[in-house]
């Protein structure tokens, strides 16, 4: 039972950040995944060498796997921000699932456009598994029976920060470089820049949010910097049990030094902002 309808009792806040966030998703949210040819993308896969195609394998196995994992883990923060009445954020973290859900999807039709529907699973190493398979769905899960500032804040630090913030966008780096170095799989590229910029918004919530809690109390601050730097080491193991060694010859040193750079400064950024946060109390 509720005691009452929100925008019945007042307006929405159209200069509220989640409000101009949802607004953005109207309109740049709406690509459709089945709509992107992959004409080009099947010709140039059947020209690339094996070990080409394991390097894009092993990444896609981990966007496969995590955006079904963000998509399905979502849900207790939407049901938590539903809850405190916050219905702007509410109308926002609507759009993001319903984009998370098409990420999911156009990895799936990609790799179906390829012929490939083997067991991907093989590629995702332990520390993978340990942010994707245990933490991010412990500490999304926790918000449906602890709806605290500090639960909210781990929860978005583990989601927004680190595996959208870091895991994801250190990917899209990675592909974005190959793709663009050799020339290939055109409709990929275009689904993945879509996605980056649906990212972009999913982050800036994130940011949003955290930023809200710690004006509400400054010692959320610590929180999400003790989260992130528990998380961080993750970051560098993933990346070398991502198993490039097998594609050696595809990523110099000074690419996987510049990787390494800008995965850390994605790392730093993150904590940067909402230290200006902490900052303006």
């Amino acid at each position: 039972m509720r005691d009452s309808i929100i925008t019945v009792t007042r307006p929405l806040d159209t200069d509220s950040q989640p409000y101009k966030l949802f607004q953005k998703s109207k309109r740049l949210g709406v690509w459709n995944p089945s709509d992107i040819d992959f004409t080009q993308d099947v010709k140039d896969w059947k020209k690339m060498t094996e070990d080409e195609k394991e390097f894009i394998l092993i990444l896609l196995s981990q966007f496969q796997g995590g955006e079904e994992a963000v998509t399905s883990d979502l849900l207790p923060l939407i049901m938590a921000v539903a809850d405190d009445g916050r219905i702007e954020e509410e109308l926002f973290l609507t759009a993001f699932l319903f984009e998370e859900a098409k990420h999911t999807e156009f990895f799936s039709l990609f790799l179906n456009e390829i012929n490939h529907n083997k067991d991907l699973s093989i590629y995702h190493s332990k520390s993978f598994r340990k942010v994707i398979y245990k933490i991010l769905p412990e500490h999304m899960n926790k918000l449906k029976f602890d709806k605290s500032n500090k639960a909210l804040a781990e929860a978005s630090t583990v989601y927004n920060m680190f595996a959208e913030g870091v895991i994801a966008e250190t990917g899209f780096f990675i592909i974005t470089k190959f793709i663009q170095k050799n020339g290939l799989l055109p409709g990929l590229m275009k689904g993945i820049n879509f996605i980056k910029t649906d990212e972009s918004r999913h982050i800036g919530y994130g940011t949003y949010l955290l930023q809200r809690l710690i004006l509400e109390d400054p010692s959320i601050f610590d929180v999400v910097k003790n989260k992130m730097k528990e998380l961080s080491p993750f970051a560098l193991k993933i990346l070398n049990e991502r198993r490039y060694q097998s594609s050696s010859s595809l990523i110099s040193p000074f690419e996987l030094k510049n990787i390494i750079k800008f995965m850390n400064r994605r790392i730093d950024s993150r904590l940067e902002v909402l230290e200006r946060a902490k900052s303006n109390i």
